[in-house]
């Protein structure tokens, strides 16, 4: 009991001495919160969205709004909103500001990557869906011009025999 009220006196005193300590184990209590609802089963992750949503609403001051912010980065989809918790994240983003501006920069440039990366896919999904309908016209066209040729190809055979034959009738009338 003494130890723990000793380490308490000590978290509290280095507090004091630095002021941004609170703020990054504010930060850290955030990212075990958001870790810990994205491997829970779905109705705990809406339950821990819900909550999260209820702070910020109640007070939303930084630490509620970077909660709502990684957990709407974290949950799977159809929890994730990565456009709201971009907006979320943009007063709070700064490189070079301890504790919640350099996660909410970290975390903001992840989303901003994985937006960029979802344009890309969508992008390369059309382009490939694109090149798909193209090369079945392309396949179209060919069976058709294979198909047109073959015909003809059957026709001068059968103007072929027609000319033999004939050609065998007129040397059988010779004889």
């Amino acid at each position: 009991m003494r130890s723990i009220m000793a380490a308490t006196l000590l978290l509290a005193g280095c507090a004091l001495l630095e002021p941004q300590a609170t703020d990054m184990v504010a930060v850290d209590g955030i990212i075990a919160d958001s870790l810990k609802a994205a491997r829970a089963p779905a109705p705990e992750q809406k339950a821990a969205l819900a909550a999260a949503q209820a702070a910020f609403e109640k007070n939303p001051g930084p630490a509620n709004r970077l909660r709502l912010a990684t957990l709407l980065a974290a949950l799977p989809p159809p929890l994730r909103d990565d456009t709201r918790a971009a907006e979320l994240l943009e007063s709070l983003a700064s490189a070079s500001s301890p504790g919640y501006g350099r996660f909410a920069a970290l975390l903001a440039s992840q989303l901003s990557e994985r937006q960029r990366l979802a344009r890309e896919l969508e992008r390369v999904t059309r382009e490939s869906e694109r090149d798909k309908r193209e090369r079945e016209r392309v396949d179209k066209d060919r069976d058709k011009r294979e198909e047109a040729l073959r015909q003809q190809i059957e026709a001068m055979q059968s103007i072929e025999r027609g000319i033999l034959e004939r050609e065998e009738k007129l040397r059988r009338r010779q004889r």
